[in-house]
This record gives C-alpha cells, structure tokens and sequence, in this order.
C-alpha cells in the first residue's frame, strides 16, 4: 500500500510502498478515503515536542474510511462500516480518568499517527473500541477534519459552558477555529472571529460571526468597545495571541487554550487572573461521544467544513502551505480510489 513516512525528524517524508497489517485481537482494518492535515502530524513528523513519536512513522489523526477486515474478538462492528480514526486510538478504559469519562487524559494511551501509525495510508489499523462511525449524511472529506479539528474545539468550548447570553470569541479563523466559531453559535453564544489576515476575517463574516476583529490593530481596544469576551478560545500556537485574549476577557471569563507553542511558556498578569475571576483551561481534544455529537451536529446541516483536497504524493507541499499560512481551512488528503 502507498503510505506517506518518517524516517527522521529532518528528512521529509518519503510517500512509499509498505506492507498492509493485519488486524489483532480487538482491532480493525481500515480503507482510507480521506486524511485531515492537521498541524500537529507536521509537529509529529518533525519531532517538535519534548515527547517523540516513534520512528519510522505514519502520520495522521483524521484519517475516515471503511471497515475490511475485522480482528479477533470485535463483534459490535462490520466490513463495510465508515469509521473515523481519532487523534484518541485506544484508551486503557480502567483508570479514574476514563472511568469519571475523561478518557482523553487517560493514563496509558496510544496515540493515532504518533504512538501507533496513522491515517496517511491506504490502509491503517484502528481500535474497534474508539473507531467512531460516520453517519451516511457526513462526507468523508468533510469528516476527517472534523475528527480532530472539530471535536478539539467543540470540547473545548463545552469544557467552558457557554451560555447563550454570553460572547465567545475565537482566535485564529483556521482549520480549528473556523469549526470552534460554528459551534459558538450551536451553544447559543454571541461570536467574535480574530484573525490577522483578511481572508480569514472575510471567512468568519461568511460563516456566521456576529463581529471580527483584525488582530493587526488595537484588538484590547476593539474588543472593549463591542462589550469583551466571556469564553476565548484560542487555537493558534502564540503565546502573544493567547496573552491578548487574556485582556479581552470579562470578569469570570474563560481562557481556552488548544494551540501548543514551540516554547511551552505562557505569562499572564496573576494580579488580573484572581481580581476578574478569570480561569485558564486547556484541553485535549474529546471523548468519542464527543465526536458522535460533531457528526450529528454536520449531519444536521449545523455546520461547514471548509477543505481542499490533495494526493498523498504532496505531502511535503501541503506542510509547507500550512506552515506559510496558504490554507483557507483544511487540507484532506483524498485517497478514494
């Protein structure tokens, strides 16, 4: 099968040839239709973070096909069924994070196209346990930015509980937060796009924001003058974007961070933290009911996922498209054939 590789954190991927795996006890084989690009398989592939993946790798955490070979003991699962393969490959299911249902901080996971090989494949192996169907309604290129870039903010902003009284503002209008703005609206909230480019502005006006605001300028002030933000949800890698959203907030408001800076440091006021109320939360990604609920919520017609599709071969293309800003929302690797 055709596949694209890491053979080292400084070398580009080679898009090669390697042997289909067969599935194991509880596990899946999946034919891949489409595989999200999201920016964290460029940091997987480059070895960004303190803890590396393992080498050689495949990349890829929002990877969709359908079922064709199921292993030893998976018995609520068929050939044929479209599944999606989360960033969340498998869960232990018996510490007290995922028995309290908060399973993406379980304590012994794998981790799709990071721990285990991923979605930039014809053909990838998933846990039967947290592969999640797709409903007929979703597409599958649709359907695999969702996967990660959806579910990572709709849990995101759930963990912050909107109200439908209260402004949300968005930060970064990419492939995470042009799906974070739709789902402001689905909790009934007010929205705020933030952006520093034009076309991301225009897409937020385009997809339902209440206001934008150009990052280029005063955003303090601007956001001051249309009444501050109660829920800032931040998925851009900056420190200085995440800093900004701190001034914006209301008393009692949320910071949500989902964005990983290379550096690892945040600095915010501690005196205004504690005088306003304010929390700072991170989170990671969401739970597969989570990822249920995006799919309902696209199925339903709630939401737009913007994309534009690529082969396999242009993977190297694509990271640097990403890497410069060129990308209006997602990327898709589209390997139906």
């Amino acid at each position: 099968m055709r596949a694209a590789v890491v053979t080292g954190f400084q070398a580009p991927l080679e898009v090669r040839d390697v042997e289909v795996a067969s599935p194991g006890p509880g596990q899946v084989l999946v034919k891949i239709e489409a595989s999200g690009l999201c920016h964290t398989d460029i940091h997987a592939a480059r070895g960004d973070w303190p803890v590396k993946p393992k080498l050689p790798l495949i990349p890829g955490h929002e990877g969709v096909g359908r079922i064709v070979q199921l292993g030893d003991g998976v018995i609520d699962l068929a050939v044929g069924d479209r599944v999606a393969l989360p960033w969340l490959a498998q869960a232990c299911g018996r510490c007290r994070y995922c028995i309290a249902g908060s399973e993406t901080y379980c304590i012994a996971p794998k981790y799709m196209g990071y721990t285990i090989d991923g979605g930039y494949a014809e053909y990838t192996i998933g846990y039967a346990s947290h592969v999640v169907r797709v409903p007929d309604g979703v597409s599958s290129v649709d359907a695999a930015p969702i996967t990660c870039a959806g579910v990572t903010t709709f849990a995101a902003l759930k963990s912050a509980s909107p109200q439908p009284a209260e402004t949300v503002m968005v930060v970064g209008v990419g492939g995470l937060g042009h799906l974070g703005l739709q789902y402001g609206k689905v909790f009934g909230a007010r929205t705020i796009a933030v952006d520093v480019e034009d076309a991301k502005l225009d897409l937020a006006r385009e997809l339902g924001a209440d206001e934008v605001v150009d990052a280029r300028g005063d955003q303090i002030g601007r956001l001051a003058a249309l009444g501050g933000a109660d829920v800032a949800l931040v998925t851009v890698p900056s420190p200085a974007a995440m800093q900004a959203a701190h001034a914006c907030l209301n008393p009692r408001g949320r910071l949500v961070l989902v964005g990983l800076p290379a550096d690892n440091t945040l600095r915010i006021p501690v005196f205004e933290t504690v005088l306003r109320g304010i929390q700072v939360m991170g989170s990671l990604v969401g739970t597969r009911n989570d990822l249920a609920d995006c799919f309902a919520l696209h199925a339903a017609g709630r939401t737009r996922v913007i994309t534009e599709t690529r082969p396999l071969e242009a993977v190297n293309e694509c990271f640097e498209e990403v890497l410069a800003g060129k990308v209006p929302a997602r990327l898709v690797f589209d390997l139906a054939v």
